[in-house]
């Protein structure tokens, strides 16, 4: 099957960072593999994108971080969700859902 990189909509690569770490702490790339894998190869999140909303999503204390060992004994920052990050999990899981109905009405009816 012929899998195209799509391009995500703005504010959906929160949502699926913060289901990604539902799951438990992971790294960056461990969280863009994650994606990757479970969108069947359709999304791809680059690192250009990823850590910048990583950052974004610390500062708004839906994350934390704290240093360890990757799988590969590197050195990795390992992200988890905070209580607030799985409110706003709850909110962004909602608003998506809410979009998503909207749209799929439209491409229905016309």
């Amino acid at each position: 099957m012929n899998r195209e990189k799509m391009d995500l909509l703005q504010g959906t690569l929160d949502l699926l960072i913060l289901k990604s770490l539902k799951l438990g702490p992971m790294h960056g790339f461990g969280i863009s593999v994650l994606i990757r894998q479970t969108s069947e190869e359709v999304l791809r999140v680059e690192q250009g994108s990823l850590y910048p909303a990583l950052y974004r999503l610390e500062r708004q204390g839906w994350l934390e971080s704290e240093w360890g060992v990757s799988e590969n004994n590197r050195k990795a920052k390992f992200y988890k969700l905070t209580g607030a990050g799985r409110k706003q999990l709850l909110a962004e899981t909602s608003n998506w859902e809410k979009l998503s109905r909207a749209i799929n009405l439209i491409l229905r009816t016309t």
